[in-house]
């Protein structure tokens, strides 16, 4: 076998009992993805995955920016080509190399692939790589692997896609009208329409204006135009909206001076300073509309995206470069929390690059404010160490309940059991060290491993 059955359990004999009965408690519970960025295109066409290095290295940020890392040319593995030349070449360059990924999380991920769902049992590697992608190519073919068939394989009961604003939404309507009873839901991602450094933001506003019927060259137009889009999200079963920020920055302007701001931005003539202003001012506006319509409200500030400059010129956004930078919550979030803070019909959830904030901020502010939540360990700490870490720090102030559950954040399909898998099994061990240590009753870590890995996902982003 690729991987153990007792992986990221405690080695000691008694702790590793408890973690082996917590995690067959909760193993088979369905998938709850409530944030990702799969595509609904794959289900509403529900068509074959064209071969293996299109389906596991080029949508990857994880693989190719390691191999990348190690000189391997972004070309070379066909990043940035709407359809991979030669896909065998690219599989053989990744099979080569497959050694760069070892003791990491992704190296978790593609063994659990390749062992549950393609049955190998001897690592990848150069020797192997033509056996591993005929045995692959041959099963994507089969119905059982068609995009429709795996979801129902994965046991996925919510996945929720990631979209921004002006997007038709045409896959997922499609979706509905297949008479394919799953449900796969969009997510409002309004970055492009409310970060001034978006490429083409004035004419995606314009571009929202005509979609809305509503005169986005206003103040008053542009935010009625954003409310129109959400509830056009929300009627095809949109719950939560998501806030891709530089930083946690907010700030609540007085009406004149933030339709002064808008108009500034719209003609380009805003500065850097003015232009984090607004965004500052956007996360406000739209947890006014959250607290309105009843989307849950994600933030995801801190990464420094793009910052590879020749890279991004190249082949455009979300190709690997993208670091994390410090993020300052406690006072960022103050002209937010000081509006709306106290609002228990409102949730916000925080996630972090910014592994420091955690006990010192994040913690205490979820551990007091209702309408704060803590999503999980994100990103670069969607690992082993950074889900244990996360428990660590963040359950002696917020405790279990002001937190959210698991989710996958990923652009690859096949990975996402794989990432819930590692998830539930880090929750078992870390209960059943609070059990071994006489910190939590065996019953109680029952429950908190069903409901970590299942109701609170659920009761966060009311699903």
């Amino acid at each position: 076998m690729l991987l153990h059955e007792d992986r990221l359990f405690p080695a000691e004999a008694g702790t590793l009992k408890i973690a082996r009965a917590l995690y067959a408690h909760i193993q088979n519970l369905p998938i709850i993805s409530p944030h990702g960025h799969t595509q609904a295109s794959w289900f509403s066409r529900n068509t074959p995955f064209p071969d293996p290095a299109t389906l596991f290295v080029q949508p990857d940020h994880y693989v190719f920016r390691m191999l990348y890392s190690q000189g391997v040319s972004l070309d070379d593995l066909g990043i940035g080509q709407p359809q991979i030349k030669d896909p065998r070449k690219v599989w053989r360059t990744f099979a080569q190399n497959y050694y760069l990924f070892r003791g990491t999380p992704t190296r978790v991920w593609l063994d659990y692939s390749f062992q549950e769902l393609f049955g190998f049992e001897e690592r990848l590697s150069e020797k192997n790589a033509d056996h591993y992608y005929d045995v692959i190519d041959d099963k994507l073919s089969s119905p059982d692997f068609l995009p429709r068939a795996l979801f129902e394989k994965f046991n996925i009961e919510v996945l929720s896609t990631t979209d921004s604003p002006t997007d038709s939404l045409d896959d997922i309507k499609a979706i509905r009208a297949s008479g394919w009873n799953r449900r796969i839901l969009p997510s409002f991602r309004p970055d492009p329409v409310v970060d001034p450094e978006f490429q083409g933001f004035a004419g995606l506003i314009a571009k929202l204006g005509a979609q809305t019927g509503e005169d986005t060259s206003t103040w008053t137009g542009y935010l009625n135009a954003l409310r129109k889009a959400r509830a056009r999200f929300k009627e095809l079963g949109c719950t939560a909206t998501d806030h891709g920020h530089p930083t946690a920055q907010t700030a609540d302007l007085p009406r004149a001076e933030a339709a002064e701001l808008f108009s500034q931005v719209l003609s380009g003539k805003a500065d850097a300073q003015k232009q984090e202003l607004f965004r500052a001012q956007m996360l406000t506006e739209m947890a006014q509309m959250s607290l309105e319509d009843g989307l849950v409200m994600q933030i995801h500030p801190g990464s420094v995206r793009n910052h590879n400059r020749k890279i991004h010129e190249k082949y455009g956004r979300d190709m690997g470069a993208d670091i994390p930078g410090p993020t300052n919550f406690v006072s960022a979030l103050r002209p937010l929390l000081d509006r709306f803070g106290n609002e228990s019909n409102l949730t916000i959830i925080l996630f972090m690059l910014d592994e420091s904030t955690v006990s010192r901020e994040l913690a205490p502010l979820a551990g007091h404010y209702p309408c704060l939540r803590l999503g999980p360990p994100w990103w670069f700490h969607d690992s082993p160490e950074g889900m244990m870490r996360f428990r660590q720090q963040a359950t002696e102030t917020a405790g279990f309940y002001n937190t959210v559950g698991f989710n996958d954040d990923t652009r690859a399909f096949l990975s996402i059991p794989a990432r819930h898998d590692v998830a539930r099994r880090i929750d078992c061990a870390f209960l059943a060290n609070l059990v071994a240590q006489h910190r939590l009753d065996e019953d109680e870590a029952f429950t908190l491993a069903h409901e970590l890995t299942h109701t609170l996902v659920k009761k966060a982003y009311r699903l």
